[in-house]
């Protein structure tokens, strides 16, 4: 292990949801991720175990059709807990609370600003900000305001907002002064994990360039539409593959600050609704080999990163990791058939991610570790 890199190995990240206190959890926004992270903690067997999750705010408040969208999914199949519904005044013209395991969610109107969300009355201590809008420090602590204690953003923050990536810079959260905390991208969850096994053990990390093969998502087009800010990123999803600008790769900066201004990348938008892949390409610090990269990461996949790195060895596709739970899932394969022959500096590193449902559950782990600090 590398003493000089001050990252360290992380502590063991599963924790034990019976020695968590319950703490009353809301969710503002609830489209692809947010309904993810509800799933995740569905599944973790967390719902009304360590998590209680009161509300969930979105522009409608129809519970029917959030337990129809929860119930059905096109990428991860079927929901396995049971859904009611029902409605918190017998004069409602539409169900407004969903039952899940027994457990009741309200459904809440979303507002033009965190703050005026009605956190204290439902007594929301912490809250995953999942609407894509309010990324910015500031506009995150609106929900502050509202009655919450602890933000979490599913997307990169802005304004100085802490950056976390489980196994790899968690230990660096303080809960005496991270209120607000970022879970960064899926694809920073992705590379992280591949850079700080390069740095923990010695390879080290001169300079890089990451390309993401990146699923269609929602801000994307169906068919050619209005995009004045990005043209590209007007074109029809599903029929194009469209270069794209990610900041994926310089966030890797943030979370392990002895890589800023080392690595840059970008993304190309592909025409598959789930999965993503990246390829990271770098000039080591010192000599090695490809060979001694693949049992490094094989190492921290079974040790270190053990729940967070995986590792491939057949000839997979994308479709092979839809419904994988870890952050990065590292294809030795592709990397030892792809890289120069007695190289001993310059190399290429492939790692999948399911850029719904790994990064889904990252963001409940996060949720985890700082209930447990």
């Amino acid at each position: 292990i590398n003493a000089e890199y001050m990252g360290g190995i992380p502590s063991s990240l599963r924790i034990n949801s019976d020695r968590m206190p319950s703490v009353k959890v809301g969710i503002n926004g609830f489209g692809r991720i947010g309904r993810m992270v509800f799933q995740a903690i569905c599944d973790q067997g967390l719902l009304g175990n360590g998590i209680d999750v009161v509300g969930v705010v979105d522009i409608t408040t129809d519970a029917d059709y959030f337990s129809y969208q929860m119930r059905y999914d096109s990428v991860h199949g079927k929901f396995k807990h049971t859904v009611t519904t029902e409605k918190s005044d017998p004069s409602l013209a539409e169900a407004d609370i969903i039952v899940v395991n027994g457990h009741k969610i309200q459904c809440i109107p979303a507002t033009r600003s965190p703050a005026d969300l009605p956190w204290a009355k439902y007594g929301a201590e912490y809250v995953i900000e999942s609407t894509g809008l309010f990324t910015e420090l500031e506009k995150a602590q609106g929900h502050i305001a509202a009655g919450a204690k602890k933000v979490i953003i599913s997307a990169p923050g802005k304004g100085g907002v802490k950056t976390v990536v489980m196994g790899v810079n968690h230990e660096e959260y303080d809960p005496a002064t991270h209120n607000v905390v970022s879970n960064a991208s899926c694809t920073t969850n992705c590379l992280a994990p591949l850079v700080h096994v390069l740095l923990t053990e010695g390879i080290g990390v001169e300079k890089g360039l990451m390309t993401t093969i990146h699923a269609y998502t929602a801000t994307q087009k169906t068919v050619d539409g209005p995009s004045k800010k990005d043209w590209r990123g007007g074109r029809a999803a599903a029929c194009n593959i469209i270069p794209s600008t990610t900041g994926a790769a310089k966030a890797v900066g943030e979370v392990l600050p002895v890589t800023k201004g080392k690595l840059t990348g970008m993304a190309f938008r592909v025409p598959t609704p789930d999965v993503s892949v990246v390829d990271l390409t770098f000039l080591a610090a010192k000599d090695t080999s490809i060979q001694e990269i693949d049992a490094a990461l094989k190492k921290a996949s079974e040790t270190y990163l053990k729940g967070q790195l995986g590792v491939a060895t057949e000839e997979l596709v994308s479709t092979d990791f839809v419904h994988d739970d870890r952050s990065s899932i590292y294809d030795s394969l592709a990397t030892l058939q792809n890289n120069l022959p007695g190289e001993k500096r310059f190399f290429k590193i492939v790692s999948w991610y399911d850029n719904e449902w790994g990064y889904s559950n990252r963001v409940v782990d996060l949720v985890k570790y700082m209930i447990s600090k």
